[in-house]
């Protein structure tokens, strides 16, 4: 599958790399079994796309995977806004809650396995 770049505010590239120097605890546990194509695919960490700067994006599925802390409990409608925007680009969003990534590592990891193998295969 050939990778899709999707378009993004270059105003947003100094703002990504900001964010990839301080991490939070759970994106730095999830970096570390999902980095170096663990899954057999590559993920970048804090990738601009659009007007937006989401947690993990594989250019070669379309995969996007977010960890939702307390910054977004009460922004339910822009994060639904923006995850739509991006779907119209034909990406995947996967989303987990800080505890899932801290309390159960296992499971977010064949979630995300699966959805891999899924968006591979088609």
């Amino acid at each position: 599958m050939k990778n899709k770049i999707i378009p993004y505010n270059p105003d947003l590239k100094e703002r990504a790399r900001q964010l990839r120097k301080s991490s939070t605890l759970q994106e730095v546990l999830l970096w570390q079994h999902i980095k170096q194509r663990a899954y057999g695919v590559q993920f970048h960490r804090q990738v601009p796309m659009l007007n937006y700067i989401v947690d993990f994006y594989c250019h070669e599925i379309r995969l996007v995977i977010e960890i939702d802390g307390d910054s977004h409990e009460y922004n339910f409608q822009y994060d639904a806004k923006r995850q739509s925007e991006l779907e119209a680009y034909d990406v995947t969003f996967l989303r987990f809650s800080n505890d899932d990534v801290k309390k159960n590592m296992f499971s977010v990891l064949l979630v995300i396995e699966e959805k891999v193998g899924e968006l591979r295969d088609k």
